[in-house]
């Protein structure tokens, strides 16, 4: 019992580390000096209905708190198409989670990392991408194209720092919501969701 709560300390310590070099060679691609808590992560991963048939899209991998919170849900590995910027958190994703569909590229750029599953319908958008860190335009324009790939009702959920929704209201194109505030996340995270207005 103790051996593994030491391991699993260990870990976390080793994830924190890695995130916190990620976010010194690229404070604005990561957003955050440590990963996301397993409640955020758990939370964001709520919104996923696992029995849609659908693939889901994840944003901002990371060192891979929500990825394994999300499989967690009941999403097979090869149904989770993931998309990461950092080319070090990529290659520990791969590892970690050798069954998942990880894409090396930039979110805002999503049609060229998709590839092949660029016209796929996905079941909703976990994302961790630090919208914060980009203008305004450019967080519309990459949010309407997330909702353009997920069915009209099904949500993408987003994580961020501050204390307003990250994308501005437009509620002729689309529906924002706040989901929940997580105390438990340091810093304390705040999640959003948005729909395609009806």
């Amino acid at each position: 019992m103790v051996f593994r709560l030491k391991e699993r300390l260990g870990k976390r310590f080793e994830e924190e580390v890695q995130f916190f070099k990620g976010w010194q060679k690229d404070k604005k691609g990561v957003g955050a000096l440590i990963p996301t808590s397993i409640h955020t992560a758990r939370r964001m991963a709520s919104v996923i209905n696992p029995r849609s048939g659908l693939p889901v899209l994840e944003l901002g991998a990371g060192t891979g708190v929500i990825t394994k919170a999300i499989l967690e849900r009941g999403i097979k590995p090869c149904e989770l198409v993931s998309v990461e910027y950092s080319q070090d958190f990529y290659d520990g994703l791969t590892q970690r989670f050798p069954e998942v569909d990880f894409r090396l590229g930039d979110a805002f750029a999503l049609d060229g990392v998709l590839g092949d599953r660029k016209g796929e319908q996905f079941d909703c958008v976990v994302s961790a991408v630090p919208m914060l860190s980009f203008p305004m335009e450019q967080r519309v324009g990459l949010l309407e194209d997330l909702l353009a790939r997920i069915p009209a009702g099904r949500p993408v959920i987003q994580i961020t720092y501050g204390p307003l929704s990250p994308v501005i209201k437009m509620p002729d194109r689309y529906v924002v919501s706040h989901y929940d505030f997580v105390v438990r996340n340091i810093p304390p995270a705040q999640l959003w969701t948005y729909r395609r207005a009806v």
